[in-house]
């Protein structure tokens, strides 16, 4: 037998396991189960498979290729998830954007990423179209999604022709577990943002440990309201979800009562939200424990939820099993998980690393902390990105000593459970103490007025920096400055009571219901001491 011939890419075909093989499989499986809902859209495995396919091929007509970055911009539809599959079938990286950014910072994505392809919804063709021009950009594909428009503007390809492209033949274009498949931009408080780039290997990987630790089923029909752009929605949920061959009701956005409608309508027995969008459906109008009675997970992340809503939320809707998970898009999201039988054993705890993370608290020698002492969280882990788009000084920083730094703070108990104390910059430090906003937020919580809130470091001649309250009430709720202090001061030291209190109507949040504090910070910089 001849020891010449060389196997290396036969058995690397024979073992491919890249982004785009998923749903290949569950169509395989499961062919007439539905897979994928929105609005009036609706098709079986078997029929999304076929779409991606046929859309696939259009891009690859339209010189759309391996490695090719394609750029998204645009609120949740169905347009939106066959594009990305098709694009990962190709080969080719998906570059989601976030729909609230402006011209100059959509312009910035696209010359970083060298975009050559761009699909945009509608009601943002004018933005993309300044950014295009900004940019520098020659782009040979330009696709539009139709959501309130008739036609197509002027330049732009409606991508209803691609859905219904004649060629529904299986790309054959072979993909690396361990290329790039899709550049992630975050939402860091530098004056740029850094691309996560993310592979095949870490997303499936990142998909396993949601899936096991976030007991995932086939049988799971879930609601996705929260920004595809975001990796939380897009990895831990909607992709986990075709993975297994579940049924996926994609929603515009996270408008509590159409929410509500999707659960009712369609039995969902899982659902994902930050915190905010929680508590907005718990002070909704229409909230009624039997619109909801369907769900039995319900997963949070993104923020720390307050330890007095995890009580609300398991008392107001019986049946339901909640999972916070914690971690960042450098991780693909998800590195730990607090599951039910501990969110209140472990009131306000990120849980344990998640089954394929090592976790550590580390001091600024990187060296392991004891349990209680905090220190920068860290994680090693298949998930983990390959790197920073074009940035390897980044890179190399956040990767040192071969474990990926997050840039949080936290400690680890004495049984392994993760406490993330703050955001590095989200820590106040006043008169020489450290103040971790979240455990004056937990505080707050508990006051019967309080509806959301916000703690914040502002500027202080006297302290350096003071702890600054920003809280919205609830609708029948009637409460002075100085009775929120003092709800604190019996509560907490007193370096830890908030100098100031504002109340707002909202609290400033991006898209993915993250709470904007440095706008806080801005806000509220100059104001004086209640």
């Amino acid at each position: 037998m001849s020891t010449d011939i060389d196997t290396s890419e036969l058995t690397r075909l024979a073992s491919s396991n890249a982004l785009s093989d998923l749903l290949r499989r569950s169509a395989a499986r499961t062919p007439s189960k539905t897979a994928l809902v929105y609005r009036g859209f609706l098709q079986t495995y078997a029929e999304l498979e076929a779409t991606v396919n046929r859309t696939a091929n259009a891009l690859a007509a339209r010189g759309i290729g391996c490695g090719d970055r394609v750029a998204l911009l645009s609120h949740n539809n169905h347009v939106y998830v066959i594009v990305t599959l098709a694009l990962a079938r190709l080969g080719a990286i998906s570059v989601p954007i976030n729909f609230m950014l402006n011209a100059a910072e959509v312009a910035f994505i696209l010359a970083h990423s060298g975009a050559v392809g761009m699909v945009v919804e509608d009601a943002l063709a004018g933005v993309a179209d300044e950014a295009i021009v900004a940019g520098g950009n020659r782009l040979v594909v330009r696709g539009v999604i139709l959501e309130t428009a008739d036609t197509a503007p002027e330049g732009w390809e409606d991508c209803t022709a691609w859905l219904l492209h004649a060629d529904a033949t299986p790309v054959a274009t072979p993909v690396d577990d361990d290329q790039p498949i899709q550049i992630m931009y975050t939402s860091g408080t530098e004056s740029r943002p850094k691309g996560a780039t993310l592979s095949s290997r870490g997303l499936i990987a990142q998909y396993v440990s949601c899936i096991v630790d976030g007991e995932m089923s086939a049988g799971d029909v879930l609601v996705h309201s929260m920004p595809l752009y975001h990796c939380a929605q897009q990895h831990c949920f909607l992709m986990p979800g075709i993975y297994l061959g579940a049924t996926n009701i994609v929603l515009a956005g996270p408008q509590p009562g159409v929410i509500f409608a999707a659960i009712e309508r369609y039995g969902a027995n899982s659902f994902f939200a930050p915190p905010t969008v929680w508590i907005a459906m718990l002070r909704h109008a229409e909230f009624d424990a039997a619109r909801v009675s369907s769900l039995r997970k319900g997963y949070y992340g993104a923020s720390i939820m307050p330890v007095e809503i995890v009580k609300e939320l398991i008392e107001r809707i019986p049946g339901l099993r909640l999972f916070n998970f914690y971690g960042q898009t450098e991780m693909c999201p998800v590195a730990t998980v607090l599951k039910p039988e501990d969110q209140l054993r472990k009131l306000g705890s990120a849980g344990r690393a998640a089954i394929n993370v090592e976790t550590r608290v580390v001091d600024d020698q990187d060296e392991p902390v004891d349990p209680g002492i905090v220190g920068e969280i860290v994680h090693r882990s298949p998930h983990a990105m390959l790197g920073y788009w074009q940035d390897p000084e980044k890179t190399a920083t956040a990767f040192r000593n071969g474990w990926f730094h997050s840039g949080d703070l936290g400690l680890m108990d004495e049984d392994g459970y993760l406490r993330v104390v703050d955001r590095k910059k989200d820590m106040i430090k006043t008169g020489g103490e450290n103040v971790a906003s979240r455990e004056v937020e937990d505080v707050l919580y508990a006051h019967p007025a309080v509806a959301e809130v916000a703690v914040f470091g502002v500027p202080d001649p006297r302290w350096i920096e003071a702890v600054a309250a920003a809280v919205v009430t609830r609708p029948d709720a009637t409460v002075e400055a100085e009775e929120i202090i003092k709800f604190c001061r019996e509560r907490l030291a007193g370096y830890k009571t908030p100098k100031q209190v504002h109340f707002v109507e909202r609290l400033p949040k991006n898209a993915s219901g993250k709470i904007l504090k440095r706008e806080l910070r801005l806000s509220f910089a100059r104001a004086d001491d209640v």
